[in-house]
C-alpha cells in the first residue's frame, strides 16, 4: 500500500485506520472519504488529505482515484446491524450498488480493495460454536444478506477480472475513539462509557447471549495485515473469520466491576438486536486466517478493559 482511499473515514472503523495507515506505513498518502454530514475534524482533517467519497457515485470515485494515484481501498461505507433493519432499502444502495462502484473502479483503475464482512453474515443454521470458516451462510437480516452477497461480488471480481479483494468478518468491535453507530454488538462499548460516567446501563441484550468480540487496535491491525500479506498463501480472500474473545452480558459486566464495582446495570431487551444476535455465533474458528497470513490478536477480556477503563478515564473524567 501507497496511496490509500479510506471510504468512510470518519467512521467507528475508519477514523482510527486512517490514521493508523498514516502513521505507520512511511511516505503513505492516505485520503479520508467522507459524505455530506461526516466531514472530518480535528486530527484526521489536519493530517492528511480529505475527499468527498460517496459509494454511490462512481464518477467521483474515479476522480480521486486519478488524483492521488490510488493503489488500495478501504471501503467501510455500511449501515450497522440494527440500523440497516429499519432502513433495509438504503443499506442495500449503499453496501451492495456502493460496492459494485468501488470494484469496477478497481478493475478500470488496478486498485486493492477490502470490504469487511461481518458474524452477521452467519444465520441460524450455522454452527454456534466454533464457526467454521465454510459453512453455511443463511442470515435473516438485511445487514447480514449484504454481507454475504459483498463476500460473493468480491470473490467474482477476484476470479473473474483478477482485481486483489481482500476482507474478513470482524465480530463485534469495541473501541475508546468512536461510539459506535447502530451495531448489534454496540453494547460492548456503551457500558464501559457508563461505567466510567457512574451511571446505570440499560442493556439491550439478553443475559446469556454469547458473542464474538475484539478489541479495535487487533481489527485495525487485522485490516492492514491482511492487505499487506503475501497473496500467493491466501487460499480464501472473502472473507476470512477473525477472532479475539466471545463472552455474554454478565461476563463482561462481572469483568468491569473488577475495576468498577459500582457499575449498576438493568435490561430492557431490545427485541430487533437479540433477534440478530440469536441468529449470530457464539465463538468463530480462526485457523484459516492464522495459517494463510498469521493473524493473531493481542488483547483479551482482562487486558481489553484494563485499557479501556484507562482511555475513558482520561477522555470523560
Amino acid at each position: 500500500m501507497k496511496n490509500v482511499l479510506v471510504i468512510g473515514s470518519t467512521g467507528q472503523i475508519g477514523s482510527e485506520l486512517t490514521m493508523k495507515i498514516r502513521r505507520e506505513i512511511p511516505g503513505s498518502t492516505v485520503v479520508a472519504g467522507y459524505i455530506p454530514g461526516a466531514e472530518p475534524k480535528g486530527i484526521l482533517l489536519e493530517s492528511g488529505p480529505a475527499e468527498l467519497a460517496d459509494v454511490r457515485n462512481a464518477p467521483q470515485l474515479a476522480a480521486i482515484v486519478d488524483k492521488y494515484r490510488i493503489d488500495t481501498i478501504y471501503n467501510l461505507a455500511a449501515l450497522l446491524s440494527a440500523v440497516a433493519e429499519k432502513k433495509p432499502l438504503l443499506a442495500w444502495d449503499i453496501q451492495m450498488n456502493g460496492l459494485l462502484n468501488i470494484l469496477e473502479v478497481a478493475r478500470e483503475k488496478n486498485c486493492a480493495v477490502f470490504t469487511p464482512s461481518s458474524i452477521g453474515s452467519f444465520g441460524p443454521e450455522t454452527p454456534h460454536v466454533g464457526t467454521p470458516q465454510d459453512t453455511i451462510q443463511r442470515p435473516r437480516s438485511m445487514y447480514g444478506v449484504t454481507k454475504v452477497a459483498t463476500e460473493l461480488l468480491s470473490d467474482y471480481y477476484f476470479h473473474k477480472y483478477g482485481v486483489d479483494t481482500r476482507s474478513v468478518r470482524f465480530p463485534g468491535l469495541i473501541s475508546n475513539v468512536t461510539l459506535p453507530g447502530g451495531g448489534t454488538t454496540d453494547y460492548a462499548v456503551e457500558v464501559y462509557y457508563s461505567a466510567v460516567k457512574g451511571e446505570e446501563f440499560v442493556c439491550p441484550i439478553a443475559p446469556g447471549t454469547y458473542m464474538d468480540m475484539m478489541y479495535m487496535p487487533d481489527a485495525l491491525g487485522a485490516a492492514v495485515h491482511l492487505m499487506e500479506a503475501d497473496p500467493a498463501r491466501l487460499v480464501h480472500r472473502n472473507s476470512f473469520n477473525i477472532a479475539s474473545m466471545s463472552f455474554e452480558p454478565e461476563t463482561l459486566f462481572a469483568k468491569i466491576r473488577e475495576y468498577i464495582p459500582s457499575l449498576k446495570v438493568r435490561y430492557e431487551v431490545d427485541p430487533i438486536r437479540q433477534a440478530i444476535a440469536n441468529s449470530w455465533p457464539d465463538s468463530m474458528d480462526d485457523s484459516c486466517a492464522r495459517a494463510e497470513w498469521d493473524w493473531k490478536p493481542t488483547y483479551d477480556l482482562d487486558s481489553m478493559t484494563v485499557d479501556m477503563i484507562e482511555c475513558l478515564r482520561k477522555k470523560l473524567v
